[in-house]
């Protein structure tokens, strides 16, 4: 494989995989922005409303168990073709939705499913791509959720000012589908199978080091994402003007650039899995800073620590499961392990629009999740390299 692998074809992928997860992430991450003027329009309460949101994370994150190994068997191009069907068709539902239950279905489904047709799949085309430089190259790909989150949420503000929210969203279907056709086109499956499970899967799923990722990702899922679908609407509640409300999840997603990149050549001195787990810290400590009634500075702070160390997890877990369990069957380990996500997403984000209520449990919903993350943080310390997992099949 040498002269194929590390070198210019592979840094294509990188350019596809980038650019296919800024646009759907971009839609899906900026929902934060459409929460409000959803909820107003339809008249549904902010916890309903925060359950589009979180069907949307929890499919996107539980179809990749499925998208995975549809990888293996369909090559990334079909499945990426599957994802901008998706996109288009579940924006369209959703900007002409008269009850709420449209949007769970358009939005929760449709954009779940584009992000799952590009997120696990095109993550281990570019681990495929790679050997000697597979962590950098990862993070670069997942980079563009980061800048996707950065410009997605602040942008579909914009166009809500300007057009509305229904409007907003046929606007983000016609320019996503575009893009995702265009990398439907390029992507090109990778010389490594990383997909293909040469090895038994159930026995690498069911040991203690397995589970116990999954029980951490699980419980920081649950906390994570609250801040995506309700910060903006908390800075509103305190004076913050719409536009720079919305603004705090793109600098989540700007700081999970930084995240990203720096985190993923740290890990490459300090170990994937040491950095891991200080990702899981350093969000935990992150929710500090949203106690007591912050000032809009201190939520920035907070956007940015919590960023930093979500763009470092979404890096470092594909080359930390392949450190720990090898690379073949990847796609469908991966796809696996982020259902926790899906399940955390889908409690989170709903359970704290119903602390908030009319927005005077701010403060308790702020506590709850950070118990969470603390919890999740101290889980994952219980991870050891040297364990004895290889001996379930892995080689």
């Amino acid at each position: 494989m040498t002269g194929v692998v590390d070198g210019a074809a592979g840094w294509r992928a990188v350019a596809v995989a980038f650019t296919a997860m800024f646009t759907t992430f971009g839609v899906a991450y900026s929902f934060g922005a459409f929460l409000l003027p959803v909820s107003e329009e339809l008249g549904s309460s902010r916890g309903a409303t925060a359950a589009v949101f979180s069907l949307t994370t929890m499919a996107f994150f539980g179809l990749g168990g499925l998208s995975g190994p549809a990888l293996d068997r369909f090559g990334p191009r079909r499945v990426v073709l599957v994802g901008a069907a998706a996109l288009g068709l579940g924006l369209l539902l959703t900007a002409n939705a008269t009850s709420l239950w449209h949007a769970y279905l358009g939005h929760g489904l449709g954009v779940g499913l584009a992000v799952a047709c590009c997120y696990v799949p095109l993550v281990a085309v570019v681990g495929g791509w790679f050997e000697r430089r597979r962590t950098v190259a990862v993070g670069v790909a997942v980079s563009g959720i980061g800048l996707g989150t950065l410009v997605g949420a602040p942008t579909a503000a914009a166009l809500i000012e300007a057009v509305g929210w229904r409007d907003a969203y046929l606007l983000l279907a016609a320019a996503g589908v575009v893009v995702l056709l265009a990398c439907a086109v390029l992507v090109r499956p990778a010389p490594l199978v990383v997909g293909a499970v040469h090895v038994p899967l159930l026995p690498r799923l069911r040991t203690r080091t397995y589970l116990v990722l999954y029980g951490a990702g699980l419980l920081l899922s649950v906390a994570l994402f609250v801040p995506f679908v309700h910060l903006p609407a908390y800075a509103e509640s305190r004076g913050t003007g719409a536009v720079a409300a919305a603004a705090l999840v793109g600098v989540i997603g700007a700081a999970s650039i930084v995240g990203r990149l720096a985190l993923g050549a740290l890990a490459a001195r300090a170990g994937v899995l040491r950095t891991y787990q200080a990702c899981f810290l350093l969000m935990a400590g992150s929710f500090t800073l949203w106690l007591g009634d912050p000032s809009y500075a201190r939520l920035v702070l907070f956007a940015v620590l919590l960023g930093v160390g979500y763009g470092g997890f979404v890096a470092l877990g594909p080359p930390l499961v392949a450190e720990l369990f090898g690379v073949q069957g990847l796609g469908a380990l991966l796809g696996v392990l982020y259902t926790s996500a899906a399940v955390g997403s889908a409690v989170g984000p709903p359970l704290a629009g119903v602390l908030i209520g009319d927005g005077s449990g701010y403060s308790t919903t702020v506590v709850v999740t950070l118990l969470v993350a603390a919890l999740s943080a101290a889980l994952v310390q219980q991870v050891h390299r040297g364990n004895p997992d290889r001996r379930a099949g892995v080689q």
